[in-house]
């Protein structure tokens, strides 16, 4: 009898233990998250020059530089441009909305789409190339653009503060207004909704509108610097601090072996010829 009481307690203990283990990780993870120890952890972009040197290029001769990119030859891009071109209308529409051009828009979502593929190979082999459908994320950044919950209830937030740094105007006050007395649900299932990605769009649209009234407003305009725009949008609010010479770079992503940043892909794609008849780009 002792000897089954004494497997049992050991077998309580064990049970015990497991637990405490798998709690101690969610509160750990809940904390990090707290304190953004989650945050991507960028790399900087050498190539600073090269950026200035195409950008003062397709600004002066209003024409796209020529050059096709790797990246332009993948799979994944003829997966990710096909999902593009199916979310012409939502993302026309959100440009219209956040007052942000549409090919800026698309240029942020572009490398978190890559980052989507190359971090879920089997899905995207199963799933997502066959049908030419965009991922959608679902755990700590979601849907098509990958926006933290606290992201969402930041731009949402700036919108109605008026003494707010990225306040966007009385415009864009009610851009995004719940219809529902559970505005958590209510937006999770904005960013989440894998038939709809409008909201996923217009948060980013309304991002970059923000971010770029706060530079603009500290005397640094980054309208026409879509590698600026795109890596403060991969890092978020906290790593948006307008100064003279901002570093371009975010998340690593790693392309068919080859290691691009995640403002060094949205750059490319803003100044190439890609998709430029359905989203144009605004030279400045």
């Amino acid at each position: 009898m002792n000897k089954k009481l004494k497997v049992l307690k050991f077998i309580f203990t064990i049970f015990l233990c497991v637990f405490a283990v798998i709690g101690f990780v969610f509160t750990g993870v809940f904390i990090a998250m707290q304190l953004h120890l989650t945050d991507v952890k960028g790399s900087i972009d050498s190539r600073n020059e090269y950026f200035n040197k195409v950008r003062d290029e397709i600004t002066r001769t209003t024409q796209a530089t020529n050059i096709q990119y790797d990246w332009t030859t993948t799979s994944d891009w003829d997966v990710l441009k096909n999902g593009l071109i199916k979310d012409k209308e939502p993302i026309l529409e959100a440009s219209r909305v956040s007052g942000v051009p549409a090919r800026m828009i698309a240029a942020v979502v572009i490398p978190e789409q890559f980052r989507f593929f190359s971090s879920n190979r089997e899905s995207f082999k199963r799933y997502f190339e066959p049908l030419k459908l965009l991922g959608n994320g679902t755990k700590f950044s979601f849907g098509v653009a990958g926006i933290k919950t606290g992201t969402a209830m930041q731009i949402e937030e700036n919108l109605k503060d008026k003494n707010s740094v990225y306040y966007a105007g009385a415009d864009h006050e009610n851009d995004l207004n719940f219809t529902t007395s559970d505005p958590d649900t209510e937006r999770m299932d904005r960013l989440t909704d894998s038939h709809n990605h409008y909201f996923s769009y217009l948060y980013s649209g309304l991002f970059i509108n923000q971010i770029s009234n706060q530079w603009k407003n500290a005397g640094y305009s980054i309208d026409n610097r879509p590698e600026v725009i795109s890596t403060l949008f991969n890092l978020g609010f906290s790593h948006s601090q307008p100064k003279a010479n901002p570093e371009v770079g975010g998340a690593e992503i790693v392309i068919n072996g080859r290691s691009y940043t995640f403002g060094g892909i949205a750059y490319e794609f803003y100044y190439s010829n890609e998709l430029v008849d359905i989203f144009p780009r605004d030279v400045q």
